[in-house]
């Protein structure tokens, strides 16, 4: 069943708050686990917005739960489990929580976003119309805005504490976490992107781009972090309304971002609220995203399976 109220942000008294990002509670379990709670806050252009987007913090929590097992295969992750029976009994104390946790394996995260492009949008089309290139990476000219690539490209981006990421070419990628650790990131996140959109397309959804980021664990394992292919870290845009040339029909908050550039807003706090009809359509793209890819519908408020 689906729940009535949204979380904008978690008090769990039992265990410490370790850092509060613009989606993410993040708490210390013990010195090996981590929880990590998707709140429904919503940001865009760095600000955090002040109007929830019911139900994003399930659909994040499931579609990435949904993704780690499904790179199984491909790469190692944090995730030990987002069963809520099976969470510490400080987490059960709040059945708000039920759905939007996940306890994971604690890391020593890099400081890199890992961003694979394989359509010509976003920064990444920017970059090529004031360029001619999108990270070092020169792409052919005379494309047309959200026009496919020839290849994925690997685009990473500095990881800010605050403010916005800012992009970075290889040799700067190299110098933050070194040669070979660059070299297993960016093999990872072009592997993980074109397995997840050969599959995202047979589901009938396009992965315009992705970030992903990667931890080492206490033995030097190389881990899949944080969220996974969601909304909120993608563009999902309508397969069968692809068409190059113009902005696309998308499942993720890109229709937030389009709604605020008709405002008179400078983008510096404080966001503006979102009138309830965006914030209602935001939520219904949420969960048709997690539809679409998953063939289910997302289960709020019930036990994880």
């Amino acid at each position: 069943m689906l729940g009535t109220s949204a979380v904008s942000e978690t008090d769990i008294s039992d265990l410490q708050l370790i850092h509060r990002g613009k989606v993410r509670d993040v708490y210390e379990v013990d010195e090996d686990r981590l929880l990590l709670v998707a709140t429904d806050r919503l940001s865009a252009f760095d600000c955090i917005l002040p109007t929830p987007i019911e139900h994003k913090g399930s659909v994040l929590t499931a579609l990435s739960e949904f993704w780690f097992r499904k790179l199984e295969g491909i790469v190692d992750h944090h995730m030990i489990t987002t069963d809520f029976e099976k969470m510490p009994e400080a987490v059960r104390k709040h059945p708000e929580l039920r759905g939007r946790s996940m306890l994971v394996k604690r890391t020593k995260v890099f400081p890199v976003e890992c961003v694979v492009r394989g359509y010509l949008e976003g920064s990444g089309w920017k970059d090529y119309k004031a360029t001619g290139s999108i990270c070092g990476h020169k792409i052919p000219t005379k494309m047309v805005q959200c026009e496919k690539l020839l290849t994925p490209i690997f685009t990473p981006s500095s990881k800010a504490v605050a403010g916005h990421d800012d992009n970075i070419n290889q040799v700067e990628f190299m110098k933050i976490v070194g040669h070979d650790t660059a070299t297993e990131l960016k093999r990872l996140s072009k592997e993980i992107y074109n397995f997840a959109s050969e599959y995202a397309l047979t589901r009938g959804i396009i992965i315009a781009d992705t970030k992903f980021e990667f931890g080492e664990d206490k033995d030097g394992n190389i881990l899949l972090v944080d969220e996974v292919l969601t909304p909120d870290s993608s563009r999902f845009w309508d397969a069968s309304l692809y068409e190059a040339g113009h902005p696309q029909p998308s499942f993720d908050k890109q229709f937030v971002r389009e709604y605020l550039e008709t405002l008179d807003w400078d983008k510096t706090p404080p966001a503006p609220p979102l009138p309830d009809e965006i914030a209602s359509a935001t939520t219904e793209r949420y969960l048709k995203a997690f539809k679409l890819l998953t063939g289910e519908e997302l289960e709020i408020g019930s036990p994880a399976t």
